[in-house]
């Protein structure tokens, strides 16, 4: 089992700008503080005509299936459905009766019915108001690689490969900032979508950010290789921002987090990032009634996205507790008035404590120790990553360092990115057993709290994740690496060449030169691509296969053993055809 984190506040699993004269933030302190589908489409059925003061929203969970009966019971007792996801048999209702939730309990065919909240359902969920479309700063012109990324070898990763733009990564969180000049090359609007409060809103710009949490983890997981602030652990695969996060409050509730589990598992999403906790409990209780409705509604959710080949990670939280051993929670609800409760291992925080969820812990700058803050807990953390002054993306084409068990998680998420490219078969169960396989062992330090094995233990789990083991094993790539991150343009029936100036190398290349090539284009069946050594030889990488899938993010090996290894190679893309264009991004050899 998994828990993620204890104290007071909202849910965003930490995320702060770096160099702020403070402690840092505990996951659910308040933001004012922080911040000085077809097989499973919801049936929505017509809102009440207009937004009533003590409307509360619940989970009604039933047979999956035809919850047609159940729906009708729904509105003959004093609510309305506000979606419907008939695959797993939860209906998310509203209504301002205080007896709504115990009438339903005793209708035929009803299992479970609980509030997902203490506080009423705002009037913006009848008509939501779209989130702001920052204006972009001027774009950096350096790209510098952070100690975050060398810890788990994502840099080495790159040269190997960068990711597939096959793979989708959901970022289930406050919102993306898709203008953002590192996230724009690699966002998928096509699959974005905005959760909040319970049913999809795909409106052009609904998935956009409500804070800044969402973009700084979004960056994180598949910032643009482009030469521009910062890198992410895979850059070559696609985003997809699907904001759970209502606005204002920035709380991520139950329903929130079933719309966000569904749309993941029915757009193909291979990985998921949640760097939060579902709202308004911290830990969720089955002995309550509502809680258990929640339990229910969510773990349905999770399992139907992960049958769908979604693998859900999660981060475990900031307050430097051991989640193996609950106690009491004072945080909960922290949508009206904490109380504290007693609690026990069986009231788990979710999604994190679900089944088949990745839950991550957080390193601290040495790449060897648990940041101070990170939750730990033996049996309970799965595997552990940088997390602490982590740089990446913001709203507004900005940058800022932010730590927190949020920055842990989508590290792991492009590792396990990285795994699903590089091999398309597995599954979520694949995935999730080799992030641990492949993961770097970190021993106990001399802390007393830290228990188990170098192998496997409280603080780390089965270690730090290896980005380079995901793409190749555990064998780093041999030899002088070289890079052209220079853009150049592909026309219409064009040729260019971007050229690359190999050095200090000895005799001939290898017979297994590696070929790293990021080409941004759509329709790359109109695409030729060679190598073209020193001497002119013409190696063939791509000949106008693919049809109309959009760029190539890929690594070649050539032999090139008959060539000398110093001069000027070349990369030449010819362009057969009208109607697309695109650019040469970057490319490297690697000897």
């Amino acid at each position: 089992m998994r828990l993620s984190a204890l104290a007071l506040g909202t849910s965003l699993a930490l995320g702060t700008t770096a160099g702020l004269a403070q402690a840092a933030p505990l996951d659910n302190e308040p933001l004012g503080a922080r911040a000085a589908g077809p097989a499973a489409a919801p049936s929505i059925a017509a809102a009440p005509a207009a937004w009533a003061a003590g409307t509360r929203a619940y989970l009604v969970i039933t047979t999956p299936g035809d919850t047609t009966a159940v729906r009708a019971a729904v509105a003959s007792n004093g609510g309305s459905v506000f979606a419907s996801y008939d695959a797993i048999g939860v209906i998310v209702a509203h209504s301002t009766s205080a007896s709504f939730a115990a009438t339903m309990r005793g209708v035929s065919g009803v299992q479970k019915v609980g509030a997902t909240r203490t506080s009423d359902v705002p009037a913006d969920a009848y008509n939501p108001a779209l989130p702001a479309n920052p204006a972009q700063a001027a774009a950096p012109t350096t790209e510098p690689v952070r100690s975050d990324m060398t810890q788990i070898k994502a840099d080495q990763a790159w040269a190997v490969n960068p990711g597939s733009a096959t793979v989708k990564v959901g970022i289930l969180d406050t919102g993306v900032d898709d203008q953002h000049q590192d996230l724009a090359p690699n966002f998928n609007a096509a699959d974005s979508v905005s959760c909040a409060y319970g049913k999809p809103d795909t409106r052009v710009g609904a998935w956009r950010d409500v804070d800044q949490h969402g973009t700084h983890v979004a960056g994180t997981v598949a910032a643009a290789k482009n030469g521009k602030g910062a890198i992410g652990v895979a850059p070559g695969v696609k985003i997809s921002s699907v904001r759970i996060a209502e606005p204002g409050t920035t709380l991520f509730f139950a329903e929130n987090t079933v719309c966000g589990l569904m749309w993941a598992g029915d757009h193909g999403f291979k990985v998921t990032n949640n760097s939060y906790y579902t709202d308004p409990w911290q830990f969720n209780c089955p002995n309550d009634l509502d809680q258990a409705a929640i339990l229910e509604g969510v773990g349905r959710a999770q399992a139907y996205a992960e049958s769908k080949g979604s693998l859900q990670v999660a981060a475990a939280g900031n307050s430097n507790v051991d989640l193996a051993n609950k106690t009491t929670d004072s945080s909960s609800p922290n949508d009206s008035t904490p109380v504290t409760r007693t609690l026990t291992n069986d009231c788990l925080d979710i999604p994190a404590e679900l089944p088949g969820v990745v839950t991550v812990a957080a390193n601290g700058t040495s790449g060897t120790s648990k940041a101070s803050f990170s939750n730990y807990g033996r049996d309970v953390i799965e595997v552990s990553a940088p997390g602490e002054s982590v740089y990446s993306t913001v709203p507004g084409g900005k940058y800022a360092s932010m730590s927190g068990t949020s920055m842990a998680s989508p590290h792991v998420a492009g590792v396990a990115a990285l795994l699903a490219g590089a091999n398309p078969a597995y599954t979520p169960a694949d995935i999730r057993a080799k992030l641990g396989e492949q993961a770097t062992d970190l021993a106990c330090p001399a802390d007393a709290r830290c228990t188990g094995t170098t192998a496997k233990n409280s603080f780390f789990g089965e270690g730090r994740v290896d980005a380079l083991k995901a793409v190749s094993g555990s064998t780093p790539p041999a030899g002088k690496y070289f890079e052209n991150l220079t853009d150049y343009a592909i026309a219409d029936n064009s040729t260019v060449e971007s050229p690359l100036t190999v050095s200090g190398v000895t005799g001939n290349a290898p017979a297994t030169l590696k070929v790293g090539v990021d080409i941004k284009h759509t329709y790359i069946g109109d695409l030729k691509v060679d190598l073209i050594a020193p001497d002119g030889s013409v190696y063939n990488l791509h000949n106008r296969t693919g049809s109309g899938t959009d760029n190539i993010a890929q690594t070649y090996t050539v032999d090139a053993s008959s060539e000398v290894a110093n001069g000027v190679w070349k990369l030449r893309v010819s362009d057969n055809a009208s109607a697309d264009t695109g650019r040469i991004d970057a490319w490297n050899l690697t000897f």
